[in-house]
C-alpha cells in the first residue's frame, strides 16, 4: 500500500470506523484514541497490506484494538462506579433508538460486535469472520443469538407501554 492509497483509505473509511468504535464504547475521546491506534498500526504495516483489502484490515485492526481496550478497562474500576447508586425511577421511553441502544448494551461483547458489523456496517458473514477471527458459522450463530435476544427484549410489554 502506498502513502496515497493509505490516505485514500483514511479519507474513505474514517467515519465508519469511528462510528463502529463509538457505538461500542460510548466515549468520544476513547473512540478517537482507538481509531487513531488502528490507523497507526495500519501505517506501520502499510507495506504488507493490499490496497484492495485495506478496509477489511482497518476494521480488523480497530476491532482488535477495541477488544484490548475493553479487556483492559474491565480490570479497572472508575470513581463513578464506586458511588452509591441513586434510587431507580423508570419514566418510560419515548425514543425507539434509545430502547434499541439499551438493548444492544445488554448483549455480550462478541454478539454486539458481530451484530453491529452486520446490521450497522453491512459486512458479509465472511468479512465479519475475517475481522473478528471467527468462523463463518460462529458469526451466524452469534448474530442469530443476538437477534433473538433483541427480539425478546424489544417485545417486552413494559417497554411498549
Amino acid at each position: 500500500m502506498t502513502e496515497q492509497e493509505y490516505n485514500k483509505c483514511v479519507e474513505k473509511h474514517a467515519n465508519n470506523v469511528y462510528r463502529f468504535v463509538l457505538k461500542n464504547i460510548k466515549d468520544e475521546d476513547k473512540a478517537s484514541d482507538i481509531v487513531q491506534d488502528a490507523y497507526e498500526k495500519m501505517w506501520i504495516q502499510r507495506s504488507g497490506i493490499d490496497a484492495e483489502k485495506s478496509k477489511s484490515y482497518l476494521f480488523t485492526t480497530a476491532y482488535h484494538v477495541l477488544v484490548d481496550y475493553v479487556r483492559k478497562d474491565k480490570r479497572t474500576v472508575s470513581i463513578e462506579e464506586t458511588k452509591i447508586m441513586e434510587p431507580y425511577h423508570d419514566s418510560g421511553y419515548s425514543d425507539l433508538s434509545e430502547i434499541l441502544n439499551k438493548a444492544l448494551e445488554r448483549l455480550p461483547e462478541k454478539q454486539k460486535m458481530v451484530i453491529m458489523l452486520r446490521d450497522y456496517e453491512g459486512y458479509s458473514y465472511e468479512e465479519i469472520g475475517e475481522i473478528t477471527s471467527l468462523s463463518e458459522s460462529q458469526v451466524k450463530v452469534y448474530i442469530y443469538r443476538a437477534r433473538l435476544f433483541l427480539k425478546n427484549y424489544l417485545c417486552k410489554q413494559e417497554l411498549v407501554i
